[in-house]
């Protein structure tokens, strides 16, 4: 078992070169109520006076205590070795006055010697982090120690277990602190030593409770009885010692550590083991060579060195599958650059490759998680922008009264016969233009794709470039300046598409002309439904005269029969007039009594209202009323005339949008892409400028490399351990 203890050594040098707490050596953690002698019972494994005391909590962050056995012999040694033994303790401690001393991994290489320092910096760092009050916090405090005094040890002091907030402390510290002791005794690595003062009840020990939680079978805990000269006059611990109380697997071990008066006095350690080996030999003389700081200090070793052979063919499994890992890491940062012409040529070629390789769907790294590149555009064509284009109502925005209004305003002064075809041309013409929108904001989501696939290329496919940040920033500046180029060529492209629509209304279109001849059919057999419905007394073999002298179909006289008693009214009966109603601007009947027209209604509809003037902006607009059978066959056929266009026209767009997006934005971009890149960044005056790697690029690759190295020699000395020195 000796064997393991310089290999461990040797692994502890290896990973503390380079500061990482990759491999977790297996360690122990020390857990118990507050001011139960935690930190007493670690100074008397150290030997020196080194952690903060007082009552109340003193450790308020995790401090982990690495003890490293060191040989005076070799620190003697330690200036003739060559470098090929400087792994060894003694590249350590090269030139270090004294045989004892500590170094904290927040002060780098900073070397300790004077012990009291040594607590004056846990006390600032413990400040520095949880601020002067009674707070915790969850950052540990790394401190390593060498000394030819102490065996080989990993031990973790942890907060004392609280139930009650003192001073600024949280309501929920205790809360915090359980979770905190969890955090590290939930690791199966770790050996959980237990200390409870033995002038307590065992029955109501707190750190037996959270060790028992976590490790209910008990293999991995050591409980350490404290205070055994504090106990009641009277009362001994025989029984707690002996196991009968509460057996723990491990082992209980009783220590009598320095009290607040020794501390006070500077009572050194070593006096304090010899007192405490005086005391068990007066008290406990059959127990004494079982207990005791020295006795407590072998065992926490023995222990360690039996959970380090249980870890060890982990460990080595760990060490080889992170050598690879770091392997890989380093080569992927690359080698320094020699050739930066060649580099910079190379690196804009492959970025220029990969783009165009994820429009078309060929890159080497396949998305999985999203849709991306090519596929995101035709999702974007087909799915987003067709859509979006089949939910875009034909008539809306358009009410029957603003078709009626469209129809009435394109007749200008005169009754109209038929339907004016200038109406329909102005009311497809504005549902046309309402297409335009949605076909630009496809254009928009485009190009946005088109920048997520710059920010795709650079994360996943072309890895070197994060070595250059300069080179990265200016191929995406380059892209970007190209596709905003592009953008208001593409845009006026599709602006031109709706203009072209809008330019020229072709009602001989084949698909047109073929729903205008359905639709005449159906009012033609509308118009003689009609007719069969006519009253038997309305002659059907001749022309019949109107009001104003005009002949009218015979339709149109029994809808003014038909509608003239409610003209009784003045306004509202003109209202029902077959196509020249009451609406914007309009006077009362009666007014313009001079006409025939007017005369003739007045006949039908009783005495109008005469010499009342009328203010034509307070004319009420009718919001709605009944159509008379003209204005609604008017209506329903421009109304099916715009929807039969509407449907031609949209159709046409969504076909040629995504064909003017993608030869003027997509293909466009894919072809001048390489020769964009090329003629603006490769020049001789920008090489060294863009081929300037990151600042903590070389950082990382030396860190890497070291960590590799580190690696490397810690396989070699776990090789270098023979099966037989296991067991």
């Amino acid at each position: 078992m000796e064997a393991l203890i310089p290999v461990i050594n040797k692994l502890q040098d290896v990973f503390n070169t380079v500061g990482a707490d990759i491999i977790q050596l297996p360690q122990i953690a020390v857990v118990g109520t507050q001011s139960s002698g935690k930190s007493s019972v670690l100074e008397s494994l150290v030997g020196r006076d080194l952690l903060p005391r007082g009552t109340g909590i003193v450790t308020r962050r995790p401090l982990i205590l690495q003890l490293v056995h060191v040989d005076p012999e070799d620190r003697r040694k330690s200036n003739e070795e060559n470098d090929s033994n400087t792994w060894k303790n003694g590249r350590l401690y090269k030139g270090i006055d004294g045989e004892e001393w500590g170094k904290f991994l927040h002060t780098k290489n900073k070397i300790y010697t004077d012990f009291d320092e040594i607590r004056q910096e846990i006390v600032a760092e413990t400040e520095r982090v949880s601020g002067s009050n009674k707070g915790i916090s969850d950052e540990p405090i790394h401190l390593k120690i060498f000394s030819p005094h102490v065996v080989n040890l990993t031990l973790v002091d942890l907060p004392g277990i609280t139930k009650v907030p003192v001073g600024d402390q949280p309501k929920d510290i205790e809360l915090q602190i359980r979770e905190l002791i969890l955090k590290h005794i939930s690791n199966p690595n770790s050996i959980i030593l237990a200390v409870t003062a033995a002038n307590t009840d065992m029955a109501t020990s707190e750190a037996l409770k959270v060790a028992r939680d976590v490790d209910p079978d008990g293999r991995r805990t050591l409980a350490v009885v404290t205070k055994l000269d504090l106990m009641d006059a009277g009362t001994d611990a025989m029984d707690v010692l002996m196991g009968r109380v509460i057996p723990v697997k491990l082992g209980l071990i009783g220590v009598v550590s320095r009290s607040q008066l020794d501390i006070n006095n500077k009572k050194q350690v070593s006096d304090a083991i010899r007192d405490e080996y005086a005391f068990l030999q007066k008290k406990y003389p059959s127990l004494a060579n079982r207990n005791g700081t020295k006795y407590l200090a072998r065992t926490l070793n023995r222990l360690l060195m039996h959970h380090i052979r249980d870890c060890l063919p982990e460990l080595k499994t760990r060490i080889n599958v992170l050598a690879a890992q770091y392997q890989s890491l380093l080569s992927s940062y690359g080698e320094p650059v020699d050739d930066k012409s060649s580099t910079l040529l190379q690196l804009i070629t492959k970025f220029a490759a990969e783009y165009c390789h994820t429009i078309e769907g060929t890159a080497k790294y396949i998305e999985t998680a999203e849709l991306c590149g090519g596929a995101r555009i035709c999702y974007i064509f087909h799915e987003t922008f067709g859509r979006t284009l089949e939910s875009v109502d034909p008539l809306g925005g358009l009410t029957t009264i603003d078709v009626l209004t469209a129809i009435r305003n394109a007749t200008g002064p005169r009754p109209a016969l038929f339907v004016p075809e200038v109406s329909f041309e102005l009311l497809v013409k504005r549902q046309v233009k309402r297409l335009e929108e949605p076909s630009l904001r496809c254009v928009e989501l485009v190009h946005e794709e088109m920048q997520r696939i710059i920010q795709h290329c650079s994360n996943y496919s072309t890895q070197e470039l994060l070595r250059f940040p300069k080179l990265h920033d200016a191929i995406v500046e380059v892209v970007t300046s190209l596709l905003r180029k592009r953008l208001p060529v593409t845009n006026e492209m599709v602006h031109n598409l709706v203009a072209i629509e809008l330019a020229y209304i072709n009602t001989k279109h084949p698909d047109f002309a073929d729903a205008c001849g359905l639709m005449n059919n159906n009012i033609e057999e509308q118009r003689r439904n009609r007719m069969r419905e006519l009253p038997s007394s309305v002659p059907r073999d001749k022309s019949l005269k109107g009001p104003g002298g005009q002949t009218l179909s015979p339709t149109e006289l029994v809808t003014n029969e038909g509608e003239g008693p409610k003209g009784a009214g003045g306004v509202q009966g003109d209202q029902g007039d077959g196509g020249t109603g009451n609406w914007r601007g309009m006077l009362k009947k009666g007014e313009d009594g001079m006409s025939d027209r007017s005369q003739s209604q007045s006949s039908l509809q009783g005495s109008p209202l005469r010499g009342h003037a009328v203010n034509l902006l307070d004319v009420p607009v009718p919001v709605s009323r009944k159509l008379s059978a003209r204005e609604q066959r008017d209506c329903e056929v421009i109304e099916r005339l715009i929807k039969s266009y509407f449907l031609i026209v949209r159709k046409n767009i969504q076909d040629s949008v995504p064909k003017a997006v993608m030869h003027f934005l997509v293909n466009h971009v894919k072809d001048s892409l390489q020769s964009e890149l090329v003629g603006q960044l490769y020049k001789a005056g920008l090489l060294d400028d863009l081929l300037t790697e990151s600042e903590d690029m070389a950082q990382r690759r030396s860190e890497a490399a070291d960590m590799l190295k580190a690696l490397q020699k810690a396989s070699q000395v776990i090789a270098e351990i023979r099966e037989t020195h296991l067991w």
